[in-house]
């Protein structure tokens, strides 16, 4: 009897049809990140459905999934390191669909939210995933260019959110979007079923009490920020949210080093280069997921836009991704990554200040400030993308997918979070007089319902406050991009360094 042959985790295992597991991992992406963006142009046909959300309800809707993706998406990878990479994908798209199937069927704003947070789960086992199967099934000399479309496609993922959330929209009501994913999804499983080789595992185990800590900390951080303007920030709910997000995430770290596998090992973020690309990626996704959560709404209420409409108006910003794909590459042999971050965080940075003064100007400015953010998009995703995988070795593949996606759908949730709220207490400011007294509304569909004879100055309002969001997401981004490109310039050197040193000490002996 013949013993059971066993890989080594770091084995690389090449499939003879590449190319089809790559547009199959694409399309996953696609739909998980889709989502995120897709939900966003339902924020208004929401806020004046039969389930009558407020606003802390309407970023709840949001980010219940954003948070769920965020937190378990590490897990979720690691768990894929274990298990399986292939079999976790398949549970996560079968999940999701799930998730998706219960969303459509919600009677009330709690079941919603539920459904939201069972999708996040099967998006977290998603996402990571893709990232170990491409990696394990792509030959090293091809692996570069296949991370740097994958990690485009993250882009663009919500760009498809936004185009084919909107036809969906359009054609029935917000539990159409929702329906329509199921099918999709379950697809997507059998195409993962038919395509994909299994890959070799790790005997890593998982670590469920430094998944609670984590999701725990993220979730009291956003109910602090979150409920700011509907509670008060000097309400006790508030603080006491804060206050137990940092006790948490204490105890998060003091737990993660005590144990053998860490679902996130805090002792990586001495690693300069990950640390650095990390907070890179976090700030790109809170920039522009803030943008794709502000922009459906300005566009609806703001320019009259109808849902599809809105959905279309944001194409220009693909434009740069789509070119980006195979100039970016050449673009940082020549010049660098710090130079090309320092492009790509001042574009964006820019052209969210310049949104924030187009809105009543006509559509073609829009467009153009669009396209500077997709320009600082497209230079800035793969960059990042290519140092984190680098950072960590290819048996941590689901790690790094994992940190990856992370860091992206966290930034998502902060961005949802903080453009969200700014948008909220800056339009009650703005609103008329009479409906500062008393109960003062915080959607545009309460105000509305509350004062009709006052919907333009209300509408006036929601634009005032769409653009101090605006603001704020401008300056967060071009302050957290300074600090990301200093730390990349310094990883830079410190790596050149300790290049040199090394061939001089191979080169003396030989002297």
């Amino acid at each position: 009897m013949s013993t059971p042959k066993t890989t080594s985790p770091n084995t690389v295992n090449p499939s003879r049809y590449p190319g089809l597991i790559l547009a199959c991992v694409c399309a996953c992406t696609v739909l998980v990140v889709g989502l995120v963006a897709a939900i966003n142009l339902a924020v208004p046909i929401l806020a004046s459905s039969s389930l009558h959300p407020s606003s802390s309800e309407l970023l709840w809707i949001v980010d219940a999934y954003v948070v769920l993706f965020a937190c378990l998406v590490i897990p979720g990878g690691a768990a894929g390191d274990r298990f399986g990479r292939k079999g976790i994908l398949i549970a996560g798209l079968v999940t999701f669909a799930a998730g998706a199937a219960i969303s459509a069927a919600s009677a009330n704003v709690t079941s919603l939210l539920l459904g939201r947070a069972i999708t996040g789960v099967g998006a977290a086992l998603v996402l990571p995933n893709c990232v170990g199967v491409l990696v394990h099934a792509t030959a090293p000399d091809r692996r570069g260019r296949a991370l740097a479309i994958w990690g485009m496609t993250t882009g663009l993922g919500g760009l498809v959110g936004n185009i084919a959330g909107a036809a969906l929209l359009t054609a029935g009501s917000w539990r159409t979007l929702f329906w329509a994913i199921v099918p999709f999804a379950l697809l997507l499983a059998l195409w993962t079923a038919l395509a994909v080789q299994r890959s070799s595992r790790s005997p890593r185990s998982l670590d469920p009490a430094g998944t609670v800590l984590l999701v725990a900390a993220i979730v009291a951080l956003l109910i602090g920020i979150i409920g700011g303007p509907e509670y008060g920030w000097n309400s006790t709910v508030v603080i006491t949210a804060f206050t137990v997000s940092v006790i948490l995430s204490a105890i998060w770290v003091a737990v993660e080093l005590r144990v053998r596998y860490p679902v996130l090992d805090p002792r990586l973020f001495r690693i300069l280069l990950l640390s650095t690309a990390s907070l890179g990626m976090l700030v790109l996704f809170f920039g522009s997921f803030g943008l794709f959560y502000l922009n459906a709404s300005l566009l609806q209420y703001g320019r009259g836009y109808s849902v599809l409409q809105a959905g279309l108006a944001i194409v220009p910003i693909s434009v740069p991704m789509l070119l980006g794909t195979r100039i970016v590459p050449d673009l940082v042999k020549r010049i660098g990554i710090p130079a090309t971050l320092t492009t790509a965080f001042l574009a964006i940075s820019i052209g969210l200040f310049g949104l924030a003064s187009a809105a009543y100007q006509p559509y073609l400015v829009y467009a153009a400030w669009l396209v500077l953010i997709g320009i600082g998009i497209a230079l800035a995703l793969p960059c990042l993308t290519a140092e984190i995988t680098s950072a960590l070795p290819t048996e941590q593949a689901g790690v790094a997918g994992g940190l990856q996606s992370a860091t992206r759908e966290l930034g998502s949730a902060l961005g949802v979070a903080i453009v969200g709220t700014t948008l909220t207490e800056s339009f009650t400011r703005h609103l008329p007089a009479n409906l500062q007294q008393g109960s003062v509304p915080h959607t545009v569909a309460d105000a509305v319902a509350a004062a009709p004879a006052q919907q333009t100055a209300i509408l006036n309002a929601f634009v005032s406050g769409a653009q101090s969001a605006l603001h704020v997401a401008s300056v967060v981004t071009l302050l957290v991009g300074i600090l990301v490109v200093a730390a990349t310039f310094r990883a830079s050197r410190r790596l050149s360094d300790q290049s040199l040193n090394a061939a001089s000490s191979t080169s003396a002996p030989n002297r």
